[in-house]
């Protein structure tokens, strides 16, 4: 019986599967942070199990309302960030009365500093500040949002004489068909 060739072909690369595939061929990280199984795993059930103060904070976040994608609950070296936006590189955490615990406060201390050695800006709120003051949070987080875009954004000049115009910078004059 002839083998066909849908039998003979690799089956579709698998979810992750890429990510070591390209580190085959040379290319250094495909992947800002170390992902393994295990942290996957457990962003997963993070997600699963979400507060309500986080929830409230999603169902303002997700869809791009803010003008940009966020992830929750995503996995950053030795760390889950809350809240993560690739784009921007900006990771936002909610806080608990947990974190007012000092040796709580130096771990989220660690973290930070650790986010920002990889240009990760953080920012931070109470769940008080959540419950209380939605309003303000979000617009905190769209502030930075839009100080991160600007910095973004590279500026052009609005003319430039060593560009040629278009049609190969022979200018044609109104009313007449000969050229310049």
């Amino acid at each position: 019986m002839p083998v066909r060739s849908s039998e003979t072909a690799s089956p579709p690369p698998e979810r992750g599967r890429s990510a070591g595939e390209a580190r085959r061929v040379g290319v250094k990280s495909a992947s800002r942070f170390d992902r393994n199984e295990i942290k996957t795993a457990f962003a997963r059930r993070l997600r699963r199990v979400s507060t309500d103060v986080e929830m409230r904070l999603w169902q303002k976040l997700r869809n791009k309302q803010l003008g940009v994608d966020f992830r929750r609950q995503h996995p950053a070296g030795p760390y889950i960030l809350d809240f993560y936006c690739p784009a921007l590189r900006l990771a936002v955490e909610l806080d608990g009365g947990q974190h007012s615990h000092p040796q709580t406060a130096s771990y989220d201390l660690k973290r930070t500093r650790w986010l920002a050695e990889r240009d990760v800006a953080t920012l931070r709120f109470w769940n008080s500040d959540l419950t209380e003051n939605l309003s303000g949070v979000l617009e905190s987080i769209a502030v930075k949002i839009f100080e991160l875009k600007a910095m973004q954004m590279t500026p052009t000049r609005r003319w430039r004489a060593d560009l040629p115009l278009s049609g190969g910078g022979k200018m044609r004059r109104s009313g007449r068909g000969d050229r310049t």
